[in-house]
């Protein structure tokens, strides 16, 4: 079974809050934690408390920004994503860096979604009927109001198109293994 762990999300930046001092940048990372967790978890509720009530969502990808923005437009998002099928990810934080107002990390995810998706985003996956562990460099920006609730994301990712590995469905981790289990209960649901 391929060996993943979601916890990578927020491991990092828990380390990061054990050995912070100051309470500004310890609400900010308690935050990010937060919205880490409830991103695994697939908890809207949870991830859009996070956020102020109007945020901004920056996604650049060849220099065009195509994120969400506004309450609406971010949860529509995030419902899409979860709908996905390629909701379940690790993302280990090589570096963070806090201040007053921003929280930066960086790391290449990894990301098991199917072969549909991973040709989607531009991977050339030889099957589109199996599964991959797809890998991608990302930076993140947060950006806070005074409150401490995250105003936004700046997003930064390269990928390369032959940046993954296919994963046979016996070696399927079974946090994704229950996913889409979940992803067939809501469709069946929906017929």
């Amino acid at each position: 079974m391929l060996d993943f762990d979601q916890s990578t999300i927020w491991q990092a930046l828990e380390e990061r809050l054990a050995r912070t001092e100051r309470p500004r940048h310890r609400q900010l990372l308690s935050v990010v934690i937060e919205h880490g967790k409830a991103e695994a978890a697939r908890s809207l509720d949870r991830l859009m408390a996070t956020l102020v009530a109007d945020p901004q969502y920056h996604f650049w990808i060849d220099g065009r920004d195509v994120g969400p923005k506004g309450y609406d437009g971010v949860r529509r998002y995030y419902e899409a994503f979860v709908m996905s099928g390629g909701a379940v990810f690790e993302s280990p934080k090589e570096r963070i860096v806090v201040d007053d107002d921003t929280i930066s990390h960086e790391g290449t995810l990894r990301n098991l979604v199917s072969g549909a998706i991973a040709a989607a985003r531009g991977y050339r996956v030889p099957d589109t009927r199996g599964h991959y562990l797809v890998r991608f460099r990302n930076v993140v920006f947060w950006s806070f109001d005074e409150g401490g609730l995250a105003l936004g994301e700046d997003v930064y990712s390269s990928t390369h198109p032959d940046a993954f590995e296919a994963v046979a469905d016996a070696d399927l981790p079974q946090v994704y293994r229950d996913y889409l289990a979940e992803l067939d209960e809501v469709q069946a649901s929906r017929r």
